[in-house]
């Protein structure tokens, strides 16, 4: 009996289609755990014998055993999903079971977002020093929410990068897309600032170099940045979510409640389609919502 085998779509994503390593990692721990319980659950270690009833089994173990969510459910379904397509445009397969199986639904769930005066009142009384470490750890901040850029699009940001000329920064986003952000002068200002204790702490031998960076210069890693945000986000808030995706939902929320087109901020997050975007107008009906139940004198 041969073992479920899922390597070769690792390779299709890693290489073919490029997805990024996040992806990648996530897709592959979810197709282990699928592999590991079909074997060592069901007995099943030829990917041609699940059925759409035994993978069924896993949901409602998931479910019911595990106590996942079905967004974590749904989640690891997506992977399935995309390796079962995979499978059967190779030829590995000759029927997807996946098309069989129905995801259950969950209750989406808003975006989280910091509320505005806290984001301001984040820049204006914070104290985060002048030294090397401080300018940083202001910027990483000031970064995530002026241009609502991911946190691989961050870590990946090189001074190349910048156009001091024109305010605008390129990023490398999802599947490699380049895409370029718009930046204001408070930005520019804290961003020529951080270069200069960059040089002078280095030097200026390095050519391109990456904008965050440890004090030792070694490219900053997504844990320290969580660390940073969560750090000085503990601050401001008592949101349960402190993370750089929440402030780049801070962003978009911002933006979209103080007038902003909806495409323009498409474009800037760089989502693929406008659906992933609208999610955002459901937190300013919200707001609204709450600005006419205290204003409207019958609400």
């Amino acid at each position: 009996m041969s073992m479920i085998s899922y390597s070769s779509f690792i390779d299709y994503l890693r290489y073919e289609k490029r997805s990024s390593e996040h992806t990648v990692t996530a897709y592959g721990r979810d197709l282990e755990q699928f592999a590991r319980y079909m074997e060592e659950s069901l007995g099943i270690g030829a990917l041609q014998d699940v059925t759409a009833d035994d993978i069924r089994t896993w949901i409602i173990t998931m479910l019911e055993d595990s106590g996942d969510t079905a967004r974590t459910v749904n989640r690891k379904l997506s992977a399935l999903k995309a390796f079962y397509r995979h499978e059967v445009k190779v030829g590995t397969l000759s029927d997807n079971p996946m098309r069989q199986v129905r995801s259950p639904k969950f209750q989406k769930r808003l975006p989280v977002y910091v509320e505005q005066r806290d984001m301001e009142h984040l820049f204006s009384d914070v104290e985060f020093g002048e030294e090397y470490e401080g300018v940083r750890d202001r910027l990483v901040l000031e970064m995530f929410y002026a241009t609502g850029m991911r946190l691989s699009e961050l870590l990946n940001l090189r001074k190349n990068s910048i156009d001091f000329t024109n305010n605008t920064l390129k990023v490398l986003g999802k599947r490699n897309k380049e895409r370029i952000i718009p930046f204001g002068n408070k930005l520019r200002d804290l961003l020529t600032t951080h270069i200069g204790n960059y040089e002078k702490k280095f030097g200026t031998d390095i050519q391109n170099y990456y904008i965050f960076v440890a004090a030792n210069g070694k490219k900053l890693y997504p844990k320290a940045i969580y660390r940073i945000v969560r750090k000085y986000l503990d601050m401001v808030t008592t949101i349960d979510k402190r993370s750089p995706h929440v402030i780049r939902h801070t962003f978009a929320t911002h933006m979209l409640n103080n007038g902003a087109d909806l495409n323009a901020i498409k474009e800037i997050l760089g989502h693929g389609s406008l659906a992933a975007t609208q999610v955002y107008t459901h937190n300013s009906m919200e707001q609204l919502k709450s600005i006419y139940k205290q204003a409207h004198p019958r609400a």
